[in-house]
């Protein structure tokens, strides 16, 4: 469509039928979409939606270019705060189980700290455990998150991470392929898991159970061709045993900054380079 209709303002004009025959597609597929463009219900929320929000298509300037390199970008990023943020490198991704040992933090504040001074933005799924701890360790320490939530941004959930969601609209960016009067659904979760590791360059797993949704993360990690580390831990930590078997199958083991640091100052030139050629 876009390339037939670069500006997308003559679909408008179009019967189903047109549309169907312009831009070869089934008539069943052209009767809805011409239903719903000319939906005026869909379109006054629309309106409404731009007021409080910024909406971007992927076809806008501000939609981040590090998505564009992935199989399957979300067209539409629903936004709220720091848009600045969208164009801001590098970013990691730090995910875990949503039920931490009482050692997690620990471990973040052993690896997040060289970083968030280095101006690394901190992406995550503002879920309960690790992706919380992620969020509120970069806002204590003076550095950059985004969150990428499951839902619209009308239905936060969890609903004690409120609090945390207003402190990042301020402070950070929350993000969203959902309308803001989406309520969240199970099936979100994996599909966001794509634009969290997306809009990084590399994945962190701080801790995660031997059969952990953390493991959707990485393996959308290694699909787009991100880097994936993991921190390890006794055998007898259950909370860990993923992070275990991550590294044996071949994540990069990390107990130091510069674990991570190393490798973005070895790839960093090539990645800048690609998201050059991206947005050319």
């Amino acid at each position: 469509m876009l390339s037939i209709d670069p500006a997308l303002s003559s679909i408008y004009h179009l019967s189903s039928t047109q549309l169907s025959q312009t831009f070869s597609i089934p008539q069943k597929q052209s009767i809805s979409l011409y239903q719903d463009i000319h939906n005026p219900k869909l379109l006054l929320e629309k309106k409404q939606d731009i007021a409080p929000y910024t909406i971007l298509t992927v076809v806008d300037e501000l939609y981040p270019t590090v998505l564009k390199t992935i199989k399957d970008p979300p067209l539409v990023l629903y936004a709220l705060g720091d848009l600045s943020l969208l164009k801001q490198t590098p970013a990691l991704s730090v995910i875990g189980t949503r039920l931490p040992s009482q050692n997690a933090r620990n471990k973040m504040k052993l690896i997040l700290p060289a970083l968030l001074q280095e101006k690394w933005v901190i992406v995550s799924g503002m879920a309960m455990g690790i992706d919380s701890f992620a969020h509120q360790f970069a806002l204590g320490n003076n550095g950059k998150t985004i969150a990428v939530l499951g839902g619209g941004f009308q239905h936060i959930y969890p609903k004690q991470n409120i609090t945390l969601f207003d402190q990042i609209t301020k402070k950070g960016l929350v993000l969203s392929e959902y309308p803001p009067n989406q309520s969240p659904a199970k099936h979100h979760f994996p599909e966001r898991n794509r634009i969290i590791s997306g809009l990084s360059f590399g994945t962190l797993v701080v801790e995660a159970k031997e059969k952990s949704g953390t493991l959707i993360t990485v393996d959308q990690a290694l699909d787009q061709g991100r880097e994936v580390y993991a921190i390890p831990d006794s055998p007898t930590v259950p909370e860990s045993i993923g992070c275990n078997r991550m590294i044996q199958d071949g994540a990069k083991l990390v107990i130091h900054p510069d674990d991570i640091l190393d490798d973005w100052n070895a790839a960093k030139e090539i990645w800048i380079n690609q998201l050059q050629d991206e947005t050319l």
